[in-house]
Protein backbone atom coordinates (compact mmCIF):
# COMPACT_ATOMS: atom_id res chain seq x y z
CA UNK A 1 0.00 0.00 0.00
CA UNK A 2 1.07 3.47 -0.67
CA UNK A 3 0.12 6.98 0.06
CA UNK A 4 1.25 10.59 -0.38
CA UNK A 5 3.51 12.02 1.92
CA UNK A 6 3.25 15.68 2.66
CA UNK A 7 6.47 17.49 5.20
CA UNK A 8 5.86 19.39 8.16
CA UNK A 9 8.97 21.87 8.30
CA UNK A 10 9.05 24.18 11.76
CA UNK A 11 11.90 26.15 10.05
CA UNK A 12 14.09 25.06 13.00
CA UNK A 13 16.66 27.35 14.57
CA UNK A 14 19.87 24.92 14.78
CA UNK A 15 21.96 25.45 17.98
CA UNK A 16 24.99 27.69 16.45
CA UNK A 17 23.12 28.95 13.30
CA UNK A 18 21.37 32.13 12.36
CA UNK A 19 17.79 33.13 11.32
CA UNK A 20 19.13 33.55 7.85
CA UNK A 21 20.24 30.33 8.00
CA UNK A 22 17.45 28.47 9.00
CA UNK A 23 15.47 30.61 6.42
CA UNK A 24 17.51 29.18 3.66
CA UNK A 25 17.30 25.80 5.40
CA UNK A 26 13.66 25.46 4.80
CA UNK A 27 13.87 26.77 1.25
CA UNK A 28 16.36 23.94 0.44
CA UNK A 29 13.89 21.50 2.33
CA UNK A 30 10.72 22.52 0.04
CA UNK A 31 13.10 22.21 -3.13
CA UNK A 32 14.46 18.35 -2.33
CA UNK A 33 10.67 17.67 -1.11
CA UNK A 34 9.46 18.39 -4.46
CA UNK A 35 12.40 16.85 -6.03
CA UNK A 36 11.42 13.77 -4.08
CA UNK A 37 7.91 13.58 -4.95
CA UNK A 38 6.09 14.86 -1.67
CA UNK A 39 2.83 15.53 -1.67
CA UNK A 40 2.90 18.74 0.16
CA UNK A 41 5.09 21.22 2.29
CA UNK A 42 3.22 22.69 5.32
CA UNK A 43 5.38 25.54 7.54
CA UNK A 44 3.43 25.82 11.26
CA UNK A 45 2.88 28.83 13.74
CA UNK A 46 4.80 29.52 16.56
CA UNK A 47 5.30 32.73 18.11
CA UNK A 48 8.58 33.35 20.80
CA UNK A 49 10.37 29.90 20.40
CA UNK A 50 14.12 30.10 19.92
CA UNK A 51 14.25 27.52 18.07
CA UNK A 52 11.34 28.10 15.38
CA UNK A 53 11.47 30.63 12.63
CA UNK A 54 8.51 30.36 11.45
CA UNK A 55 6.19 32.74 13.51
CA UNK A 56 5.18 34.90 10.35
CA UNK A 57 3.99 31.61 8.52
CA UNK A 58 2.43 33.58 5.09
CA UNK A 59 5.86 35.21 4.97
CA UNK A 60 7.53 31.66 4.88
CA UNK A 61 5.33 30.27 3.03
CA UNK A 62 5.98 33.01 -0.16
CA UNK A 63 9.88 32.37 0.15
CA UNK A 64 9.43 28.51 -0.42
CA UNK A 65 6.57 28.73 -2.90
CA UNK A 66 9.00 31.51 -5.06
CA UNK A 67 11.96 28.51 -4.62
CA UNK A 68 9.62 25.64 -6.18
CA UNK A 69 7.11 25.10 -9.19
CA UNK A 70 4.59 22.46 -8.03
CA UNK A 71 4.63 21.25 -4.84
CA UNK A 72 1.69 22.17 -2.68
CA UNK A 73 2.49 24.67 0.21
CA UNK A 74 0.37 25.52 2.97
CA UNK A 75 -0.05 26.10 7.02
CA UNK A 76 -0.01 23.08 9.35
CA UNK A 77 -1.06 25.43 10.96
CA UNK A 78 -2.42 29.13 11.35
CA UNK A 79 -3.35 29.03 14.77
CA UNK A 80 -6.50 30.96 13.88
CA UNK A 81 -7.74 32.48 17.50
CA UNK A 82 -4.47 34.80 17.05
CA UNK A 83 -5.92 36.52 13.79
CA UNK A 84 -8.56 38.01 12.10
CA UNK A 85 -10.12 35.86 9.72
CA UNK A 86 -9.81 38.88 7.26
CA UNK A 87 -6.58 39.47 7.79
CA UNK A 88 -5.61 35.41 6.97
CA UNK A 89 -7.96 35.72 4.60
CA UNK A 90 -5.91 38.36 2.43
CA UNK A 91 -2.21 36.93 3.16
CA UNK A 92 -3.60 33.39 2.09
CA UNK A 93 -5.68 35.28 -0.95
CA UNK A 94 -2.34 36.79 -2.10
CA UNK A 95 -0.41 33.28 -1.69
CA UNK A 96 -3.02 31.76 -3.78
CA UNK A 97 -2.71 34.57 -6.22
CA UNK A 98 1.00 34.89 -6.71
CA UNK A 99 0.82 30.56 -6.85
CA UNK A 100 -2.28 29.23 -7.95
CA UNK A 101 -3.77 25.63 -7.20
CA UNK A 102 -0.54 25.02 -4.85
CA UNK A 103 -2.03 26.84 -1.67
CA UNK A 104 -3.73 24.85 1.48
CA UNK A 105 -4.88 26.81 4.75
CA UNK A 106 -4.52 24.07 7.22
CA UNK A 107 -5.92 25.87 10.97
CA UNK A 108 -5.75 25.48 14.80
CA UNK A 109 -6.84 26.69 18.09
CA UNK A 110 -4.25 26.64 19.94
CA UNK A 111 -1.79 29.41 20.74
CA UNK A 112 1.08 28.12 19.78
CA UNK A 113 3.03 29.94 21.99
CA UNK A 114 3.00 30.53 26.09
CA UNK A 115 0.17 32.69 27.21
CA UNK A 116 2.07 36.02 27.62
CA UNK A 117 3.18 35.81 23.95
CA UNK A 118 -0.85 34.25 23.09
CA UNK A 119 -2.05 37.79 24.92
CA UNK A 120 0.05 40.36 22.86
CA UNK A 121 -1.27 38.48 19.89
CA UNK A 122 -4.61 38.81 20.05
CA UNK A 123 -6.11 40.92 18.04
CA UNK A 124 -8.31 42.52 20.39
CA UNK A 125 -9.46 42.06 24.34
CA UNK A 126 -12.09 40.09 23.29
CA UNK A 127 -10.77 37.23 21.05
CA UNK A 128 -11.43 34.01 22.92
CA UNK A 129 -11.07 30.27 21.18
CA UNK A 130 -14.72 29.81 21.99
CA UNK A 131 -15.11 31.61 18.63
CA UNK A 132 -13.41 29.14 16.57
CA UNK A 133 -15.85 27.56 14.61
CA UNK A 134 -17.28 31.09 13.93
CA UNK A 135 -14.05 32.45 12.87
CA UNK A 136 -13.58 29.44 10.10
CA UNK A 137 -16.81 29.79 8.96
CA UNK A 138 -16.10 33.34 8.68
CA UNK A 139 -13.10 32.78 7.05
CA UNK A 140 -14.85 30.24 4.55
CA UNK A 141 -16.56 33.27 3.93
CA UNK A 142 -14.30 35.99 2.83
CA UNK A 143 -12.40 32.90 0.03
CA UNK A 144 -15.92 32.28 -1.51
CA UNK A 145 -17.44 34.37 -4.37
CA UNK A 146 -18.62 37.61 -3.28
CA UNK A 147 -22.42 37.70 -2.41
CA UNK A 148 -24.15 40.58 -3.69
CA UNK A 149 -24.42 43.66 -1.50
CA UNK A 150 -21.39 41.95 0.51
CA UNK A 151 -20.04 45.05 2.99
CA UNK A 152 -16.61 43.03 3.46
CA UNK A 153 -14.62 41.69 0.64
CA UNK A 154 -11.47 40.06 0.73
CA UNK A 155 -9.00 41.49 -1.92
CA UNK A 156 -6.86 39.08 -2.47
CA UNK A 157 -9.06 36.17 -1.15
CA UNK A 158 -12.57 35.98 -2.51
CA UNK A 159 -13.14 33.36 -5.31
CA UNK A 160 -9.65 31.63 -4.36
CA UNK A 161 -11.77 29.21 -2.46
CA UNK A 162 -8.55 28.00 -0.81
CA UNK A 163 -8.76 24.42 0.50
CA UNK A 164 -9.36 24.49 4.69
CA UNK A 165 -7.92 21.49 6.72
CA UNK A 166 -8.79 21.84 10.38
CA UNK A 167 -5.79 20.34 12.46
CA UNK A 168 -6.02 19.23 16.08
CA UNK A 169 -4.71 16.57 18.92
CA UNK A 170 -7.95 16.22 21.02
CA UNK A 171 -11.65 14.61 20.01
CA UNK A 172 -13.01 18.40 19.96
CA UNK A 173 -10.94 19.25 16.85
CA UNK A 174 -12.33 15.58 14.77
CA UNK A 175 -15.46 16.77 15.57
CA UNK A 176 -15.42 20.28 13.90
CA UNK A 177 -13.81 18.92 10.84
CA UNK A 178 -16.73 16.16 10.63
CA UNK A 179 -19.40 18.69 11.53
CA UNK A 180 -18.17 21.02 8.75
CA UNK A 181 -16.75 18.70 6.19
CA UNK A 182 -13.79 19.19 6.21
CA UNK A 183 -10.14 16.85 5.53
CA UNK A 184 -8.68 16.38 9.38
CA UNK A 185 -4.82 16.31 9.89
CA UNK A 186 -4.47 14.72 13.94
CA UNK A 187 -0.89 15.53 15.64
CA UNK A 188 0.41 11.92 16.71
CA UNK A 189 3.70 13.39 16.01
CA UNK A 190 3.43 15.04 18.87
CA UNK A 191 0.01 14.33 21.11
CA UNK A 192 -0.35 10.60 20.33
CA UNK A 193 -3.00 9.87 23.12
CA UNK A 194 -6.41 10.41 21.05
CA UNK A 195 -5.03 9.16 17.73
CA UNK A 196 -7.45 6.21 16.64
CA UNK A 197 -10.29 7.90 18.85
CA UNK A 198 -9.88 11.09 17.20
CA UNK A 199 -10.22 9.41 13.50
CA UNK A 200 -12.99 7.13 14.60
CA UNK A 201 -15.12 10.13 15.25
CA UNK A 202 -14.07 12.08 12.50
CA UNK A 203 -15.31 8.87 10.31
CA UNK A 204 -18.08 8.03 11.59
CA UNK A 205 -19.57 11.54 11.97
CA UNK A 206 -18.16 12.82 8.65
CA UNK A 207 -21.13 15.64 6.90
CA UNK A 208 -19.75 16.21 3.03
CA UNK A 209 -19.49 19.52 2.35
CA UNK A 210 -19.16 21.67 -1.17
CA UNK A 211 -15.00 21.05 -0.56
CA UNK A 212 -14.94 17.11 0.69
CA UNK A 213 -17.69 14.08 -0.27
CA UNK A 214 -15.83 11.90 2.47
CA UNK A 215 -13.55 12.02 5.21
CA UNK A 216 -9.92 12.84 4.78
CA UNK A 217 -7.29 11.73 7.32
CA UNK A 218 -3.82 12.86 7.49
CA UNK A 219 -1.50 11.21 10.44
CA UNK A 220 1.68 12.96 11.61
CA UNK A 221 4.55 11.54 12.58
CA UNK A 222 8.23 12.05 13.31
CA UNK A 223 10.72 9.90 10.91
CA UNK A 224 14.39 10.17 10.85
CA UNK A 225 16.02 7.62 8.49
CA UNK A 226 20.33 7.60 8.19
CA UNK A 227 22.57 4.69 7.30
CA UNK A 228 22.14 3.13 10.39
CA UNK A 229 19.58 2.91 13.37
CA UNK A 230 22.29 3.99 15.40
CA UNK A 231 23.45 6.93 13.43
CA UNK A 232 19.86 7.55 13.39
CA UNK A 233 18.96 7.36 17.04
CA UNK A 234 22.48 9.83 17.53
CA UNK A 235 20.52 12.31 15.18
CA UNK A 236 17.53 11.57 16.93
CA UNK A 237 19.04 12.68 20.45
CA UNK A 238 17.87 16.48 19.22
CA UNK A 239 14.48 16.34 19.11
CA UNK A 240 14.42 14.49 22.28
CA UNK A 241 16.48 17.06 24.04
CA UNK A 242 14.01 19.39 22.47
CA UNK A 243 11.11 17.56 24.47
CA UNK A 244 12.81 17.41 27.16
CA UNK A 245 13.80 21.43 27.15
CA UNK A 246 9.78 21.85 26.78
CA UNK A 247 8.98 19.91 30.20
CA UNK A 248 11.67 21.97 32.02
CA UNK A 249 10.58 25.15 30.58
CA UNK A 250 13.53 26.10 28.94
CA UNK A 251 13.44 28.18 25.84
CA UNK A 252 16.90 27.36 23.35
CA UNK A 253 17.52 26.78 19.88
CA UNK A 254 17.36 23.39 18.20
CA UNK A 255 19.66 21.22 20.29
CA UNK A 256 22.81 19.35 18.92
CA UNK A 257 23.04 15.38 18.79
CA UNK A 258 24.70 14.10 21.87
CA UNK A 259 26.57 10.91 22.15
CA UNK A 260 24.73 9.35 25.58
CA UNK A 261 21.37 10.80 26.16
CA UNK A 262 21.06 9.05 29.42
CA UNK A 263 23.39 11.70 31.13
CA UNK A 264 21.39 14.16 30.90
CA UNK A 265 18.24 12.42 30.50
CA UNK A 266 16.35 11.63 33.49
CA UNK A 267 13.95 8.64 34.49
CA UNK A 268 11.08 11.17 34.60
CA UNK A 269 12.59 12.54 31.09
CA UNK A 270 12.30 8.91 29.72
CA UNK A 271 9.33 7.99 30.51
CA UNK A 272 7.95 11.67 29.56
CA UNK A 273 9.89 11.00 25.68
CA UNK A 274 8.81 7.39 25.73
CA UNK A 275 5.34 8.65 25.72
CA UNK A 276 4.98 11.61 23.89
CA UNK A 277 7.34 10.22 21.19
CA UNK A 278 5.50 6.68 20.74
CA UNK A 279 4.99 7.13 16.87
CA UNK A 280 8.60 8.58 15.89
CA UNK A 281 10.28 5.97 13.55
CA UNK A 282 13.63 6.07 13.91
CA UNK A 283 16.40 3.83 12.12
CA UNK A 284 17.96 2.50 8.80
CA UNK A 285 15.81 2.50 5.61
CA UNK A 286 14.31 -1.12 6.26
CA UNK A 287 13.94 -0.38 9.97
CA UNK A 288 11.74 2.49 8.99
CA UNK A 289 9.90 1.15 6.32
CA UNK A 290 8.74 -1.72 8.46
CA UNK A 291 7.66 0.46 11.23
CA UNK A 292 6.35 3.15 9.15
CA UNK A 293 4.18 0.44 7.26
CA UNK A 294 2.71 -0.74 10.39
CA UNK A 295 1.27 2.71 11.24
CA UNK A 296 -0.12 3.33 8.07
CA UNK A 297 -2.05 -0.11 8.42
CA UNK A 298 -2.88 0.74 12.08
CA UNK A 299 -4.32 3.90 10.94
CA UNK A 300 -5.34 3.29 7.23
CA UNK A 301 -4.40 6.96 7.06
CA UNK A 302 -5.26 8.96 3.11
CA UNK A 303 -1.38 10.85 3.25
CA UNK A 304 1.10 11.12 5.70
CA UNK A 305 2.47 14.41 6.87
CA UNK A 306 5.94 13.82 8.25
CA UNK A 307 8.38 15.97 10.68
CA UNK A 308 11.76 15.21 10.22
CA UNK A 309 13.74 16.43 13.27
CA UNK A 310 17.51 16.60 12.58
CA UNK A 311 19.89 19.87 13.80
CA UNK A 312 22.10 19.01 10.73
CA UNK A 313 20.58 20.58 7.46
CA UNK A 314 22.07 17.98 4.76
CA UNK A 315 21.38 14.75 7.22
CA UNK A 316 17.99 16.60 7.25
CA UNK A 317 17.64 16.60 3.31
CA UNK A 318 19.42 12.86 3.28
CA UNK A 319 16.89 11.73 5.31
CA UNK A 320 13.88 13.29 3.82
CA UNK A 321 15.48 11.62 0.48
CA UNK A 322 15.58 8.03 1.31
CA UNK A 323 12.29 7.81 3.46
CA UNK A 324 10.69 9.11 -0.31
CA UNK A 325 12.66 5.41 -1.33
CA UNK A 326 11.01 3.02 1.27
CA UNK A 327 8.72 2.87 -1.72
CA UNK A 328 5.88 3.46 0.73
CA UNK A 329 5.38 6.84 -0.57
CA UNK A 330 3.03 7.18 -3.69
CA UNK A 331 3.95 9.90 -6.54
Amino acid sequence: MTLPFSLLDLAPIAEGASLAEALENSRQLAVQAEQSGYHRIWLAEHHAMQGVASSATAVVLGHIAAATKSIRIGSGGVMLPNHSPLVIAEQFGTLATLFPGRVDLGLGRAPGTDMATAQALRRNLNSDVDNYPEDIRELQHYLAAPQNGQRIVAVPGANTHIPIWLLGSSLYSARLAAKFGLPYSFASHFAPDQLFDAINIYRSTFQASTQCDKPYVMAGVMVVVADTDEEAMYLFTSVQQQFMNMRRGVNRPFARPVDDLSQICTAADQAMLSHILRYAVVGSTDTVAQKLNQFIQATEADELIVSIPIHNIQARLKSADMLAQTGLMSR
